[in-house]
């Protein structure tokens, strides 16, 4: 599959975009892991063009994490040209995508993200002013449609083709739907099949698992799969899908500093700490051990393990790398006791 000239392989795995969750480390760690491209949390584009530093700080890509897309979102065509092109000249990442999906308030009641499913001819315009305005490929993310009874996704995507999209991901869910209910295959499966469409159509909802993601391509004819939450506390995900829709190819050895065979509960404890570690080097020990809560909420090594409720309390209590790492440190005979 290709995105303009950028050649992501036969069947590639990609990192979603997602507020406050794929900053530079996590980005890094799962292209490690063995996502083909990964995602920037989304840019306000009216904030990158007021400069606003805490937006500008998002651009931050190494080149260790290519090839990296960087995600703007907004509901202006100039402000988002404009912003489209403050990227490209701080950050030079591989592709810019649109954000044409985000369902919450705050956004898409605004009328950007998902709200511009209600306002298709300005979608469309933000999609050729954006295209318009920078030499590398742009790309955008969107749903189904507003609501189950608007679900225009299929001629919606020839008309992002036409606008000079090079690429399309769909989430399978209406922004009614939120995050809620089961994500809807079958309409980007209609699109994958329309022959109008050339462009890669990269399909995204509720793929957890190498066998949930094999199907995905053999049932949808999907060009990729793009995984969210289930990464959550999980980066090796990646490793665990390409293992099953590529076969063992993605060697880890050496990426973490662990004792512990790969993919082993050990090492992916490991993993987590290396999470910590990034986060804290990044901003500093109390805010990144609180921007690092969500995966540890989240990841399921801890599943199985009979009263842990208090540990899993604890963890998230913790306020130092110390008491944490001692923490995490103390689970190790559980997690053994767990895959036993």
């Amino acid at each position: 599959m290709k995105i303009g000239t950028i050649d992501l392989g036969a069947r590639p795995l990609l990192l979603a975009p997602m507020e406050d969750v794929t900053d530079i480390g996590f980005r890094l760690l799962c292209r490690q892991m063995g996502a083909a491209m990964v995602y920037s949390e989304f840019v306000s584009a009216d904030a990158l063009v007021r400069m606003v530093k805490p937006s500008l700080a998002k651009l931050r890509i190494s080149n260790e994490e290519r090839p990296v897309a960087i995600q703007i979102y907004g509901k202006d065509p100039v402000a988002m040209a404009d912003a489209a092109k403050i990227v490209v000249e701080q950050a030079h990442p591989d592709v810019v995508d649109i954000n044409f999906g985000c369902p919450v308030k705050r956004v898409a009641g605004k009328g950007a993200g998902a709200g511009l499913l209600q306002n298709v001819p300005l979608m469309l315009d933000i999609a050729r002013s954006v295209a318009a305005a920078v030499n590398v490929p742009v790309t955008a993310k969107t749903r189904l449609g507003w609501d189950h009874d608007h679900r225009i996704i299929v001629s919606l995507a020839e008309a992002l083709q036409d606008c000079g999209m090079a690429a399309l991901t769909i989430h399978g869910r209406t922004r009614a739907q939120m995050y809620t209910g089961q994500a809807d295959w079958t309409l980007i499966g209609q699109v994958r099949q329309n022959p109008r469409m050339k462009i890669p159509i990269i399909g995204n909802g509720d793929i957890t698992s190498g066998d949930e993601a094999q199907a995905a391509f053999e049932n949808y004819g999907v060009d990729a799969v793009m995984i969210g939450r289930a990464t959550f506390g999980r980066p090796w995900i990646f490793k665990e899908m390409g293992d099953v829709v590529h076969g063992s190819t993605h060697r880890l050895e050496g990426i973490i500093e662990s004792p512990y065979p790969v993919l082993s509960p050990n090492w992916k404890l490991d993993v987590l700490k290396e999470q910590v570690r990034q986060s804290v080097a990044r901003i500093d020990e109390y805010r990144g051990i609180l921007h690092i809560r969500r995966h540890l909420a989240a990841t399921p090594i801890f599943k199985g393990i009979a009263n842990f409720r208090q540990y899993r309390i604890a963890i998230l209590r913790a306020e130092t790398v110390a008491e944490l790492f001692d923490l995490l440190e103390q689970t190790r005979p559980l997690l053994n006791q767990a895959e036993a």
